[in-house]
């Protein structure tokens, strides 16, 4: 979410806050989440795994604790980091950024008339925008990533391809926008976020990035030739080397399922594609991410993310 106007710093919270820039950055907190996490195909201490982050009551809200921003808040991954950031006594007021009005409204509406979190409308495209946004935070979660558009034509020929027997199965074919390219959403303005963040004395950043990054040849890179899981890497690099707090995390295929449903795993070095539990719901994501903010055993850490089905292995992640 991001493209907008002018920038004016938060000042005392105010409830249902929206405000313009031309750029911007979001908060995020999270509910309970255990230190129980299967690995799989890694050896994964405590430290990188993550441990309990106490629960607001609904409704509650905290002036004075952790400030986070949090990019792409208007997604579905951001939006519900955003809920949970409201709902946690561990944070103040999330500061989400937002493209538009219609989505800053839909965030407001999934928090509740109630909520004093900010909803801000910018880019994170423009660097002094970023620094803008980022300026009282403690925290940044960064979940903005280009979003591949399949071609129109090519989506007509994969179906056809698939009810006439004697055709050979096709596959969709994927383009980018020319300001959505990976190059420039998940490489240059993942910088743009990370400077603002060390600028604005930024303790902790969290960035959701992509599982398959390890694998040149990973079919994510071919979509649209944008090559994204490269881009992604070159930005996780990127944030290794500025000297911030940090913590990097590799969900697997997202999905739209509820969280704190099933036993989550954690992995290495794309580990986890091994095998045959590749995916983790969004709202799991969220909880992982946002816990990573004041987790001590979540400070500069890098893992990849998946699930079981429900019912399998040893019960919830909790």
């Amino acid at each position: 979410d991001h493209r907008g106007v002018t920038h004016q710093p938060s000042g005392p919270h105010q409830r249902g806050r929206t405000v313009h820039m031309s750029s911007a950055v979001t908060v995020a907190s999270s509910p309970a989440l255990s230190s129980r996490i299967s690995v799989r195909g890694a050896s994964l201490s405590r430290r990188d795994a993550a441990r309990p982050v106490a629960r607001r009551r609904p409704g509650a809200t905290s002036a004075s604790g952790m400030k986070v921003a949090v990019t792409g808040a208007g997604g579905r991954t951001g939006s519900l980091c955003m809920k949970l950031l409201a709902q946690s006594p561990e944070f103040a007021p999330p500061r989400g950024l937002v493209r538009s009005d219609k989505s800053a409204g839909k965030v407001k509406k999934l928090l509740g008339a109630e909520s004093d979190a900010e909803c801000v409308i910018g880019d994170v495209s423009d660097a002094a925008s970023c620094r803008a946004l980022c300026e009282g935070c403690d925290g940044l979660v960064i979940l903005t990533s280009a979003v591949p558009k399949p071609k129109i034509a090519s989506l007509l020929v994969a179906i056809v391809s698939k009810i006439l027997p004697w055709m050979d199965a096709k596959r969709p074919e994927f383009y980018f926008p020319d300001e959505g390219r990976p190059e420039l959403v998940d490489w240059a303005y993942q910088k743009n976020q990370i400077d603002a963040a060390k600028a604005a004395g930024v303790k902790k950043v969290v960035l959701v990035s992509s599982m398959g990054g390890t694998q040149i040849d990973n079919f994510l890179n071919t979509m649209g030739d944008g090559n994204i899981l490269l881009w992604k890497r070159k930005a996780e690099m990127y944030l290794k080397a500025s000297g911030l707090d940090y913590a990097i995390v590799h969900p697997g295929g997202l999905l739209d399922k509820e969280g704190g449903k099933r036993e989550l795993l954690a992995g290495l070095d794309d580990s986890l594609l091994s095998g045959d539990r590749r995916s983790v719901p969004r709202a799991d994501v969220a909880r992982v991410a946002v816990a990573c903010l004041t987790l001590a055993e979540a400070r500069n850490v890098s893992f990849d993310l998946a699930s079981r089905e429900e019912g399998e292995g040893s019960g919830a992640t909790t």
